[in-house]
């Protein structure tokens, strides 16, 4: 039998209000929090228009040793570690590989991810390919690869190693129970002691800039309307208005 810890997972309110903020404001404010650099380099969005948000199932691959791993792909499958990171998953849960970078093994193929799928998980972000792309392409789930080979987990140089742990992926610290955020822009890591913090901070965020981005569109000048901290007091009190007459709640800029 495998033992492996579960992770905590925030509530659902949280998860939707960073879900709604997207990366490239989460990767904004978390830097003025304190994360200069959240983003997870290297996986790109396979599935284009896909927004997730959710905890991060970790998953660790390491170089092949032939006395340490010696198995092929269906040699005692349930020894495999990388279905156990799929057991883990629950209903939002994000499955985050450290696949080293590694273009020539497939971590996930159509199967494991059409199962992944079946039990609620929002998506993948892997530092690596998966395989069956043909197929797995039509699913519903989220996938942030490097990209996509014909072969195998180990069939090349690694193997899966670890389930919940510390990980690296794509340079970036991912610790179980972390919550990734994803969209076209790519993927950052927010720190789960970070997440109810952030949402909030990204909320308000959001509004504002919903609001600027009506502004411009209507003929507003750049300078007087993108980039809070220089508005004018009347611009603040027109936002203020706006977020009145919207039911918005307003929040005044920390200093």
């Amino acid at each position: 039998m495998i033992d492996i810890s579960d992770i905590e997972r925030p509530s659902k309110e949280i998860i939707e209000k960073l879900k709604k903020i997207g990366s490239a404001t989460a990767s904004g404010e978390l830097s003025r929090m304190g994360i200069k650099d959240p983003f997870i380099q290297g996986p790109v969005t396979w599935t284009p228009g896909k927004t997730i948000a959710g905890p991060a199932i970790t998953l660790q691959f390491m170089p092949i040793r032939e006395d340490v791993y010696h198995d092929d792909e269906y040699s005692d499958p349930e020894t495999q570690l990388h279905r156990h990171a799929l057991y883990m998953a629950k209903q939002g849960d994000i499955v985050v590989v450290d696949a080293r970078a590694e273009m020539t093994s497939g971590v996930f193929g159509e199967m494991m991810l059409t199962f992944f799928q079946g039990q609620g998980g929002a998506g993948v972000v892997i530092d690596g390919c998966i395989r069956d792309y043909t197929h797995a392409k039509d699913l519903e789930i989220g996938m942030w690869l490097r990209g996509v080979t014909p072969n195998y987990h180990t069939q090349t140089t690694q193997f899966p190693s670890a389930v919940n742990v510390p990980i690296s992926c794509g340079g970036t610290l991912v610790l179980p129970g972390d919550i990734i955020i994803a969209d076209d822009d790519g993927a950052v890591v927010v720190p789960a002691t970070m997440a109810s913090e952030l949402a909030n901070k990204g909320g308000d965020h959001s509004d504002w800039e919903n609001w600027v981005r009506m502004k411009l569109a209507q003929g507003g000048h750049l300078k007087d309307y993108y980039g809070r901290r220089a508005w004018s007091k009347e611009t603040d009190d027109e936002y203020k208005k706006w977020c009145k007459e919207n039911d918005i709640e307003y929040h005044p800029l920390e200093e």
